[in-house]
């Protein structure tokens, strides 16, 4: 009896809506592009010509198995490689509140790509509330799932941080989603959503 091959894992949500924003044939750079689940979809579903950057030489590994164009590299360094609007779409995805220079990645994203998508991890999420608010303790939960000593996020902001930033430098927000629980999340985003992610461009 033949083996059964082992049933793909479904891509997430944010994954998803993603590539719903990236037109086909796109060429696209991913920012800490971890192991490459999101380039590979993009790859296959949107037949986008993708590269990626990450600082995790293990990651890496798991990109290069996946076929993925990925160099080595520090996002917080800038992107001074890489010629203006190069890239129909730069991609900050769980990536923007990971590093140690926020503004400076964001600047650098908007300037060698025509558009930004960003997704992070929203801090004011209710769940995230109740537990700073009635625990007194650094919350966790889905989209924030480590403790203070071992978590990567080192910025934490919410929808109306992010909002409000970019009304602040003239940067268009083209659209917005929201996930809570793997569904979208259609109203009171700063609130209910766990993860949020926008379609911008300066």
């Amino acid at each position: 009896m033949a083996a059964t091959e082992p049933e793909a894992r479904p891509v997430k949500l944010e994954y998803r809506i993603i590539a719903g924003l990236v037109k086909e044939g796109a060429n696209v750079l991913d920012l800490g592009c971890g192991t490459g689940d999101l380039l590979a979809l993009l790859s296959r579903e949107r037949q986008a010509k993708g590269q990626g950057i990450e600082i995790d030489e293990q990651a890496i590994y798991q990109c290069v198995a996946k076929g993925l164009s990925v160099f080595h590299g520090d996002i917080d360094s800038g992107l001074s490689e890489y010629a203006d609007r190069t890239f129909d779409y730069v991609i900050l995805n769980q990536s923007l509140q990971q590093v140690k220079a926020p503004e400076f990645v964001l600047q650098e994203a908007l300037r060698v790509g025509m558009n930004v998508i960003v997704g992070f991890p929203n801090f004011a999420h209710y769940s995230a509330r109740f537990q700073v608010f009635f625990k007194g303790r650094m919350p966790v939960t889905a989209a924030l799932p480590f403790q203070w000593y071992n978590t990567p996020n080192i910025r934490l902001l919410t929808v109306r941080d992010f909002v409000a930033y970019c009304e602040m430098k003239g940067i268009t927000i083209h659209a917005s989603a929201f996930i809570a629980n793997e569904k979208p999340v259609r109203f009171l985003p700063n609130l209910l959503a766990e993860v949020a992610i926008f379609l911008i461009a300066k």
